[in-house]
């Protein structure tokens, strides 16, 4: 979120830094109640100051002992007018603030430029991609020829979209999650959380999914709740509306959740199997830091869901996304992507973003130095990993020409 301050003063040179990530903003309502906002503010200070002068001529009048009261009947005229000024201008700052909930984050000026995914900049590659002697399989024919993943009953109990991880399918999947969030508390310092995955409106603004992403959430309407679509939605909400102190900054959680999206403009997209889903399992990383060293720390995060897949040995490579393919939140992001040998691609498996003060700013999340004013603070968060994500690399990558699986 952008504060008022910086829509007033530079609500031209902030459209032109966001060139087509503004695309989907209203500008033209957004320029008009910044122009209203200003001559409101104009209007109240002109009446003010006549109001002070009038109340000097009262008292002037007052010493004098001369007649005051068609001066006093003026000066109750300017306080009507300014209280009616002072509610239009609280009414106009809502609906701006409101408005300005849709303008994304400015992206840091180490992003590449450019518009799709293609344009991503490839970083690193770690691993090499396995080979076979045969056409290698998908994990949905490996999952289903060993009985560990059932596509057809999570269809009949659910709808398309949705898996049932059987027998050994699903205690991989719990092995995986506690692996990695025991591998982030002992190796990396993170500390253990455990959210609520219902969460309230207030909590979906806080982050970015609201008002822009209302269509790719699930909501329950009779509660106003809304199932969460990853873990940093209720941890980077820990601290809303709180004043954290400089020495207890960087704050590293970590989370073990379930995940919820309707995918609503997914339509045709990885429609079989565990790539793109309405429900899955994941581990999220969400640090608190001093915006200083808020970089530094999106190093460390990325490495850190890093490990995960070195310690899996799973072959992938890391891409910075261009500020065309960046998220609405987001002020720089990394994308691990893994190998997966049926689409002979990489596929991503996390996304490692720093916010820098966008969503501290939207969520009231502050910090204070010894002698200084509270400021916002970084938000940061990524996937350490995407645990249906992870299934399906362990599945292809360490597969056999029987369809047995090698478990690392």
């Amino acid at each position: 979120m952008h504060d008022l301050r910086t829509l007033s003063e530079s609500l031209d040179h902030l459209q032109t830094q966001l060139g087509p990530r503004g695309t989907d903003v209203p500008w033209e309502a957004i320029h008009t109640l910044v122009a209203k906002r200003r001559t409101l503010i104009t209007h109240i200070e002109e009446l003010r100051h006549q109001l002070k002068k009038g109340s000097e001529h009262i008292a002037q009048l007052k010493r004098q002992k001369l007649q005051a009261e068609e001066a006093m009947a003026t000066l109750r005229d300017l306080r009507t007018q300014i209280q009616g000024l002072e509610e239009d201008l609280r009414t106009t700052e809502g609906t701006l603030e409101n408005e300005a909930l849709r303008i994304p984050n400015i992206p840091h000026t180490s992003v590449p430029p450019g518009r799709t995914e293609q344009e991503n900049l490839e970083i690193r590659r770690w691993g090499t991609p396995p080979t076979f002697s045969y056409t290698p399989r998908s994990h949905v024919e490996l999952g289903e020829a060993l009985g560990i993943l059932d596509f057809k009953r999570a269809t009949k109990i659910a709808g398309t979209r949705f898996s049932v991880g059987m027998g050994p399918g699903a205690q991989l999947e719990r092995a995986l999650a506690n692996f990695m969030v025991d591998w982030h508390v002992t190796r990396h310092g993170y500390t253990e959380v455990l959210p609520p995955v219902l969460v309230n409106r207030q909590t979906m603004t806080g982050t970015g999914q609201l008002p822009k992403f209302a269509d790719d959430l699930f909501q329950l309407p009779q509660e106003d709740f809304f199932l969460i679509p990853t873990a940093e939605v209720p941890v980077t909400n820990l601290f809303r509306d709180e004043i954290l102190l400089e020495d207890d900054l960087p704050i590293r959680f970590v989370a073990h959740t379930s995940c919820f999206r309707r995918e609503a403009g997914s339509y045709g997209k990885d429609t079989q199997g565990l790539i793109r889903v309405h429900q899955f399992q994941k581990v999220e990383l969400v640090n608190f830091t001093h915006p200083d060293h808020s970089y530094t720390e999106l190093e460390l995060l990325t490495q850190a869901a890093e490990t995960i897949l070195q310690q899996l040995e799973l072959p992938y490579r890391v891409v910075a996304l261009c500020s065309g393919d960046l998220g609405f939140s987001a002020a720089k992001t990394y994308d691990l992507e893994v190998w997966l040998p049926s689409q002979q691609r990489y596929r991503e498996i996390s996304s490692c973003s720093n916010f820098e003060a966008f969503q501290a700013r939207r969520a009231g999340i502050k910090f204070r130095s010894k002698g200084s004013k509270p400021q916002f603070l970084h938000t940061l968060n990524g996937s350490g990993l995407a645990i249906g994500r992870t299934l399906v690399a362990i599945l292809e990558n360490y597969q056999h020409p029987d369809g047995t699986i090698s478990i690392p």
